[in-house]
């Protein structure tokens, strides 16, 4: 029996995770769980699983639950106490499944103690990619994707050599408003730009799938997770969500990897690896599936994409700025400070002022994060 740890149980991902585990109780059990501060969700998941150590990162929401999780657990805080979940010797699997930045240094605890690791967030790697492959080839660690797209290359990968690879295909739905004119974008109420077509996510990951950040973000993970160049990586839109990315290789060959879009998939694939585990429950009709059909990216009605290439071909820290940029933006829109449309003019304007520094270590890496912050702050401040 594997023993997991949760990073970002109340979540969407960690939600399906710990349906995975109900699903297999002889296969896991959960060891640990960390939330930001939804504590009534926690007490129900503590429990159902009984988990014998907890985090949770908001002070206040921590104060709360203090006295009724019962005796014999521990409750660690903020980020220390993500880091000790993802260092904690007593777990197997680390799930992170964290949302943005927030995930970039209990991930590096995780690779650092040599942890099998289903990684469900990608901004880690866009804004230090360089710096977490460096220290996961050093490590015994062993990173297992889990968003559907890195997943489904992850499995057309699994035995083939690396340098036969030709091109990456990362497919995208579109979001919520591909099929909407671009003249509309201004006036669309939130509950629109919410509304994603084919999967349930959480806030952030829904708005950066209007905007078609998210698969640039994609872009960036996939060169660091399959050590492509960016030149190689393709983006088609495929409204049908049924195949979840492809490989093509250098005789020719297409390797795709097709799927009900339901997420216990990948999880319970990066869970299981490299075992592959019985799932009843998600099974494709190939008899009711009238299309598949391809498309490509309109980067003149969704400039995110278009910078997530750009920041992408250049590296250094290009990538760390757009993802700052883009968490600021995004939170900011959904806190009513700016308007959707003001997102990625504040990502271009802030970037156009940047000034790469092309090899930049870990503590570079954090003080141009903070100096992105700053300026995206200052003008969502002036759009006010």
């Amino acid at each position: 029996m594997k023993r997991v740890a949760i990073l970002g149980s109340s979540g969407s991902v960690g939600r399906t995770t710990l349906e995975v585990i109900r699903s297999h109780r002889r296969e896991f059990k959960l060891e640990s769980l960390a939330v930001n501060k939804n504590i009534a969700l926690l007490k129900q998941q503590i429990e159902e699983f009984n988990p014998r150590k907890v985090v949770v990162v908001d002070e206040r929401a921590r104060n709360l639950l203090r006295g009724k999780i019962g005796k014999g657990r521990v409750v660690w805080a903020a980020q220390e106490g993500l880091e000790r979940i993802a260092l904690d010797k007593e777990a197997d699997i680390v799930v992170i499944a964290l949302s943005g930045s927030a995930a970039l240094f209990p991930l590096l605890a995780a690779i650092k103690a040599g942890k099998h690791i289903a990684l469900a967030n990608k901004e880690s790697l866009v804004m230090a990619g360089a710096v977490v492959m460096d220290r996961l080839k050093k490590s015994k660690a062993k990173i297992i994707p889990v968003d559907s797209e890195q997943s489904a290359i992850f499995q057309c990968l699994r035995g083939e050599e690396r340098n036969e690879i030709n091109k990456l295909y990362l497919t995208a739905s579109g979001g919520p408003l591909y099929d909407v004119p671009f003249r509309r974008f201004k006036y669309l109420k939130e509950r629109e730009i919410m509304k994603h077509p084919r999967w349930r996510m959480g806030r952030k990951i829904t708005v950066d799938s209007a905007t078609l950040m998210n698969k640039g973000l994609e872009v960036i993970e996939a060169r660091w997770l399959f050590d492509v160049d960016v030149k190689n990586i393709e983006v088609l839109i495929h409204r049908e969500a049924i195949i979840h990315s492809m490989v093509e290789f250098v005789d020719g060959v297409v390797l795709a990897q097709l799927g009900i879009t339901d997420m216990t998939l990948p999880i319970q694939y990066a869970l299981g690896y490299p075992r592959r585990m019985t799932n009843k429950q998600c099974r494709l009709d190939f008899l009711k599936l009238k299309n598949l059909s391809f498309d490509k990216p309109d980067t003149g009605r969704f400039p995110c994409l278009g910078f997530a290439f750009e920041a992408a071909k250049i590296e250094g820290s290009a990538p760390c700025v757009l993802n700052a940029v883009n968490e600021e933006a995004v939170n900011a829109f959904l806190d009513k400070r700016i308007s959707f449309i003001a997102i990625p003019k504040i990502i271009e304007k802030v970037m156009s002022g940047h000034k790469v520094t092309p090899n930049p270590d870990l503590n570079e890496i954090l003080q141009i994060d903070s100096w992105a912050r700053q300026q995206a702050r200052a003008l969502i401040y002036n759009r006010r």
